[in-house]
């Protein structure tokens, strides 16, 4: 459980999501379905949290997902972080939609599976607590169904994954800032670094990949 003063930023998928948490309870929340233009709702979102979303630290969401959406998130969370002093942490989407759902749920075991670019989704399954019974994997959405198994899926790759398995259970889900309350302190403490899943196509001269050259 997430304690003190917390500012989760969330803007890894179509969603952009920021919640206040103090000692463990949601203070305030904003989250809104905008696709794209996350840098231009973010800080506004933000603002809008009492005391203007001020807190000693900063728990942002690291993907996989949106190669810019992670980076809007990371670069706000930083920079918040460097002028309020404040300590900053990441979190993975898929085990946030996996403490959502399991929470929410009757399941013990959950799939998350969202949208990847290119006609393939992240897919990674989780049992309670919630704790990753796979490592995470970029698949077409066929291949993935081996992943799910029977498992209820939970994630925005339900909409690829209906029309090849109608019977397959599950909901369309986005990430939300305010469910973190959620994720076990073990989970709320990786590096402020992005999680892309697969290798981004644009490398730079060198060959280098967007990350490694701003790592």
């Amino acid at each position: 459980m997430i304690a003190s003063r917390t500012l989760v930023i969330d803007t890894a998928t179509a969603a952009c999501s920021v919640a206040l948490i103090e000692n463990g309870r949601v203070v305030a929340a904003r989250h809104e379905v905008v696709g794209r233009g996350h840098a231009e709702r973010l800080v506004p979102m933000i603002a809008e949290l009492p005391d203007g979303g001020r807190a000693e630290s900063i728990l942002v969401d690291v993907g996989p997902g949106s190669f810019t959406g992670v980076r809007v998130g990371i670069a706000a969370a930083r920079g918040l972080a460097l002028g309020w002093g404040a300590a900053v942490a990441g979190y993975s989407s898929m085990a946030l939609l996996a403490a959502a759902a399991l929470a929410r749920g009757e399941a013990d075991e959950v799939t998350v599976a969202i949208e990847g670019g290119h006609g393939e989704l992240f897919a990674q399954p989780f049992a309670r607590g919630p704790e990753a019974i796979a490592p995470l994997a970029s698949l077409r959405p066929e291949a993935a169904l081996a992943v799910i198994g029977e498992r209820p899926v939970v994630g925005s790759g339900m909409r690829w994954l209906r029309p090849i398995a109608p019977e397959l259970a599950g909901e369309e889900a986005l990430p939300n800032a305010a469910d973190a309350v959620l994720l076990p302190a073990a989970l709320a403490a990786l590096p402020a670094k992005p999680v892309y899943g697969r290798a981004p196509d644009a490398k730079l001269p060198g060959g280098l990949l967007p990350a490694e050259a701003s790592a």
